[in-house]
């Protein structure tokens, strides 16, 4: 029996909205993931990670919303579905997936 396992996490950094939306195909070309959806007037992105031995494909849901003119807001969402067995090895793939997400992004916008 297959099931989603979902994470979420909401950061705010201190960089205009555009240098952050810019940046986020540079980050998801460098971890050679697949960008399926883009809409530039919502800032809202939908990727695809890649799987590995015993785990499938995470996908990545990105909202970029501006706080004010200095400070974005990045929502992610991410789902990975698991079975029974999978679940087992597939442990914190889900929130790592993000996380390298997050590290990428951050060394693309800080040069």
């Amino acid at each position: 029996m297959a099931y989603l396992r979902n994470e979420k996490e909401t950061i705010e950094v201190d960089y205009p909205l555009e240098k952050i939306w810019t940046a986020i195909p540079g980050a998801v070309k460098i971890l050679e993931w697949t960008i399926e959806e883009k809409n530039g007037a919502s800032h809202r992105a939908k990727v695809k990670t890649k799987g590995g031995f015993m785990a499938y494909s995470s996908t990545l849901e990105i909202e970029v919303k501006s706080v004010d003119e200095n400070t974005t807001r990045i929502s992610l969402n991410a789902e990975t579905p698991v079975t029974t067995i999978t679940s087992i090895v597939d442990f914190g793939r889900t929130r790592d997936r993000m996380g390298q997400f997050i590290e990428i992004l951050a060394k693309l916008i800080e040069k």
